[in-house]
């Protein structure tokens, strides 16, 4: 069986369109080099992820947002865990969304963001590494559009200003205390459109194989991790799998450290109604396929069963 596909995304698209497909409809999961975002970014942005999370626990929590669900803000340790989930995830994030400007017809689905006073050069570095993940990801959705045998640029408008949103990870070293069965992130599917990783070298990204095994993603240094999530999941009706995956626990030194990780959520448009692709649909099957949702009111759903909304 062929593995994960890890390709680069400075090839024509025609040519790794299927490859990827392939690798979304067996795995959910593929890797993506060259993928465009500067490594001084990265960089830049890794150690202002570090410097906000080394504050202190109360100049962090000013920055909870109190019935916002995490969707911007600081989310403290323990809060979120994984649908169907007895434990909390071991994880404290921060969230960077869209900022759209006022009067914006879908200004109303986006709450402002926050920017930390206390960590230099935060606001800039993250919207900039913000638009940075967008462009990577609008070009894994034109190969996903050539591989479905769409328009190339189907995905473009279905994503114009969606919510869209950046998560800054910090998984802390693991204390003896840490609660019997609790793993850094529980088994759980993603909700959106596609997802692309960055920081997923430090082992312990697992995926959960149609043959109902753990399969550890390897990553090469710099690339990008990208999975597909239920939304597209949805309007493919199944074609491209959202793959429920999880963050073990590492053992022996790596436990002791902490892991830091910067996942990128792409959303549809608030507004954007998710129907099956007729394509995905078989002939005579069409009244077995999912009821059209508007992208809002899913992803609502979804943060209900997940503790955030």
């Amino acid at each position: 069986m062929s593995d994960i596909a890890i390709v680069s995304l400075e090839q024509p698209l025609e040519t790794i369109a299927d490859e990827l497909g392939r690798s979304f409809a067996e795995y959910g999961f593929a890797v993506v080099r060259d993928h465009g975002i500067p490594q001084e970014l990265i960089d830049r942005a890794e150690e202002k992820s570090k410097e906000f999370f080394a504050l202190p626990e109360a100049t962090k929590m000013a920055y909870k947002i109190e019935g916002g669900g995490g969707a911007r803000g600081y989310t403290p340790f323990g809060t979120e865990k994984a649908k169907d989930a007895d434990i909390f995830d071991l994880k404290e994030f921060w969230h960077v969304g869209r900022s759209l400007p006022e009067g914006h017809p879908l200004a109303s689905y986006m709450a402002p963001n926050l920017w930390p006073s206390e960590v230099e050069g935060f606001r800039d570095t993250f919207s900039g590494l913000y638009l940075a993940f967008e462009k990577a990801g609008l070009r894994v959705l034109e190969a996903i559009a050539l591989h479905l045998g769409l328009d190339r640029q189907f995905f473009a408008p279905t994503v114009e200003d969606g919510n869209s949103v950046m998560r800054l990870l910090h998984y802390p070293p693991l204390g003896d205390d840490a609660p019997e069965g609790a793993i850094r992130a529980a088994a759980h599917g993603d909700i959106n459109t596609i997802t692309l990783l960055l920081g997923a070298e430090e082992a312990g990204l697992e995926l959960l194989t149609k043959q109902g095994e753990w399969k550890s993603v390897d990553v090469p240094e710099g690339a990008l991790v990208i999975n597909v999530g239920d939304m597209l999941d949805r309007q493919t009706n199944g074609v491209l799998r959202s793959t429920t995956h999880r963050v073990v626990n590492p053992r022996g030194e790596a436990a002791k450290r902490s892991r830091f990780s910067m996942p990128f959520f792409l959303h549809f448009r608030p507004d954007y109604v998710i129907e099956t692709l007729p394509s995905c649909i078989e002939p005579g099957r069409e009244s077995e396929a999912p009821a059209p949702i508007s992208s809002h009111e899913f992803l609502q759903q979804r943060l209900r069963e997940i503790n955030l909304a």
